[in-house]
C-alpha cells in the first residue's frame, strides 16, 4: 500500500508540475523579447532596389537616378496627330490654344468635372467659382483667383483653362501629375457649367419651366 500511495504520490506532483509549467508558459505571451522576429520570407522586408534620390556606386555621378534618353515619351503622351495635341494640351497643331473641349459634354462628364473640381479647385477657387474659396478666406496674404464670371474670364477659350490646370499661372502650381489628361477635360466643363449658372438667361431655361422664374 505504501508504494501505490508512494506512486500516486510522485503522479500527483508530476501532474502539479506540468500544470505550473503550463500556467507560467501562459504568463510569458506577450512579454518583449530582444532577439529580432522570425522571418520565414524576408525578400518583400530587403528589396534589392534603388529608391528615390537614392545613390548608386555604379554610375559615375553617384546617382541611382537617371535621366531619360532624349526623346522619351510617357505612355499615353504621343502627340502623332492634331487632334492628340488638342486633347493632350489644349493647343492645335500651330501652338494655338483650342476654342472648345475635344469632349463631349454629358451628363457623366459633369458629374465627373463637379467631383474633381471639389477636391482641387474649390478650396481656392470656391463651390461657384467667385474665388472665395476657404483656403483664400483665413490666408488674408494670399492673392485670391480670378473671379470664374468676369466678362474676360468668360470669353476665354477651354484650352486656356486646360492649359492653366496643367502648367498652373501665377502662385496656382499645376496639376497635370495629380489630375488626368480625362479629368482636367471634365473641370473645364464643369466650370463653363458654373459660368453658365451665374449668368444665365431667361432663353437657357426651357419654356415649359420659364413660368416658374422670377
Amino acid at each position: 500500500m505504501k508504494r501505490q500511495s508512494s506512486a500516486i504520490a510522485s503522479r500527483v506532483m508530476i501532474l502539479g508540475a506540468l500544470m505550473m509549467a503550463l500556467a507560467l508558459s501562459g504568463c510569458m505571451r506577450g512579454v518583449p523579447s530582444d532577439k529580432p522576429p522570425i522571418h520565414v520570407n524576408p525578400n518583400m522586408d530587403s528589396q534589392p532596389k534603388y529608391k528615390t534620390q537614392g545613390s548608386s556606386a555604379f554610375f559615375a555621378d553617384g546617382s541611382a537616378m537617371r535621366t531619360p534618353v532624349a526623346g522619351t515619351i510617357a505612355r499615353g503622351s504621343l502627340i502623332a496627330t492634331p487632334a492628340d495635341s488638342a486633347y493632350l494640351l489644349g493647343k492645335n497643331g500651330a501652338g494655338e490654344l483650342i476654342k472648345s473641349n475635344p469632349r463631349k459634354v454629358t451628363m457623366d462628364l459633369l458629374s465627373r468635372g463637379q467631383e474633381r473640381y471639389g477636391i482641387f479647385c474649390a478650396p481656392c477657387h470656391g463651390a461657384v467659382g467667385d474665388g472665395k474659396g476657404i483656403v483664400v478666406l483665413r490666408d488674408k496674404g494670399m492673392l485670391p483667383p480670378t473671379n470664374y464670371h468676369d466678362d474676360r474670364m468668360r470669353a476665354l477659350p477651354d484650352g486656356h483653362y486646360f492649359n492653366v490646370i496643367s502648367n498652373g499661372i501665377r502662385n496656382m502650381p499645376g496639376y497635370r501629375h495629380q489630375i488626368p489628361v480625362a479629368d482636367r477635360w471634365a473641370i473645364v466643363s464643369y466650370v463653363r457649367a458654373l459660368q453658365r449658372s451665374q449668368n444665365a438667361k431667361l432663353q437657357d431655361i426651357p419654356e415649359n419651366l420659364r413660368g416658374g422664374v422670377k
